[in-house]
């Protein structure tokens, strides 16, 4: 046997352990995909990528599990999408027709609630009076416990100045309301004025801020809630002193 066939005599079995490596790392990522895909489909809210790790193998790439399952959906009647730092199941986009039959009538928010999720949306963190400074009007407190009451806002932390006022923002539950991956994939002026939202007559210098903020990040100048803020504020069962 000449010399060349023995060298591929011997690379067969360094190649063999290669596709074996291979498949071994594919089948991992299936049972990791099954493994994620179980739990989403499981939870009735948008599942967190960190709650995601906790229960996958260690050794898993939980970022990359996502990308292929994600992919695994991209054509099927339920897409896996992204709210957030969470992901869930949602029907597709396309199909969403099919539901409106069966869907839920919802009590309609007002003009006045509209005007304060955008505000709150575009310029969070934001205190009641910094949306009265913008709205030009008083904004009453029901119109806040309403969008309070739909999940789409909270109350962040407090605002470090004189009177430490309560700051406004939008939750995952927002975000996946609105199909909305990131809050920074909120839609600029020329998508509200092509959608007809923005009047053709608006000012030219006018414009709208770009979120930059992590809706579960507080900045620099929040202090978070405290458990006797929750409990001036009605959001905690005030503690009994025991003698």
């Amino acid at each position: 046997m000449s010399e060349t066939g023995k060298a591929r005599i011997v690379s067969f079995p360094a190649a063999e352990a290669g596709d074996r490596e291979s498949s071994a790392e594919r089948l991992a990522l299936r049972e990791a995909m099954r493994m994620a895909e179980a739990l989403i489909f499981a939870s009735a809210d948008p599942v967190s990528e960190r709650a995601l790790a906790e229960r996958l193998p260690s050794n898993v790439d939980v970022s990359e599990v996502l990308k292929a399952l994600q992919v695994d959906y991209q054509r099927r009647g339920v897409n896996l999408v992204r709210a957030g730092d969470a992901w869930a199941f949602r029907t597709a986009a396309d199909l969403t027709f099919l539901m409106s039959r069966e869907a839920v009538q919802q009590r309609k928010l007002s003009r006045a609630a509209l005007e304060v999720l955008a505000i709150i949306a575009y310029h969070q963190p934001v205190t009641r009076a910094e949306l009265e400074d913008i709205r030009g009007v008083e904004t009453s407190k029901g119109t806040i416990d309403v969008l309070m009451e739909t999940g789409w806002i909270k109350m962040r932390g407090r605002r470090r100045t004189p009177g430490r006022p309560v700051t406004y923002g939008t939750t995952e539950s927002f975000l996946d309301h609105f199909g909305l991956p990131d809050i920074r994939d909120l839609p600029g002026v020329e998508e509200l004025r092509g959608a007809g939202l923005l009047s053709a007559r608006m000012p030219t210098h006018f414009s709208i801020p770009v979120p930059s903020v992590d809706p579960d990040e507080l900045t620099e100048d929040e202090d978070p809630l405290t458990d006797i803020d929750l409990e001036e504020l009605g959001l905690l069962t005030p503690r009994v002193e025991q003698d």
